[in-house]
């Protein structure tokens, strides 16, 4: 990927999430990324991410599909606005609604394959559907509703 990720273009006071923030040491640290009209992201699971040995915790998959579906949020915003990702003022989004289908467990060890596709975008709302993918197989499905950042929140 030539362009940097979606997560890097976050202004500095808004580059905290524990999934995708790139200022927290302790987070998921997820990368996403265009790749046509899809985006993506790839994480691999620690150990630590376990639900039952073998198997991915759903916590972190609904995290996973959050944190990647508000970026392409953000990011196609800014494509439909003709601005480049990280121009002022800053387009941010966060989770309005968040709906997690698991289709199959996902398989401890695996690298994932995230990926997203806009559905809609109307006003300060972004609909994006994504998807984990596992050794080749979808492993989970959802849909992220996403809402531009509140100017309260920016501010605190």
């Amino acid at each position: 990927m030539t362009e940097p990720a979606f997560q890097d273009c976050y202004p500095d006071e808004l580059s905290h999430c524990y999934g995708c923030g790139h200022l927290n040491d302790h987070g998921h640290q997820l990368k996403s990324f265009w790749d046509g009209e899809e985006s993506v992201a790839h994480f691999t699971p620690q150990p630590f991410h376990t639900a039952v040995p073998g198997y991915v915790y759903g916590g972190l998959l609904a995290s996973l599909l959050d944190c990647h579906g508000t970026g392409t949020a953000a990011a196609a915003a800014y494509r439909a606005a003709g601005r480049p990702m990280g121009s002022m003022p800053p387009l941010r989004y966060v989770t309005g609604a968040l709906r997690v289908d698991y289709l199959r467990p996902t398989p401890l060890g695996a690298a994932l394959e995230v990926r997203g596709r806009v559905k809609e975008i109307k006003g300060r709302k972004v609909v994006v559907e994504a998807w984990i993918i596992a050794g080749g197989t979808v492993c989970v499905r959802g849909e992220v509703v996403a809402v531009q950042l509140p100017e309260a929140m920016r501010d605190a």
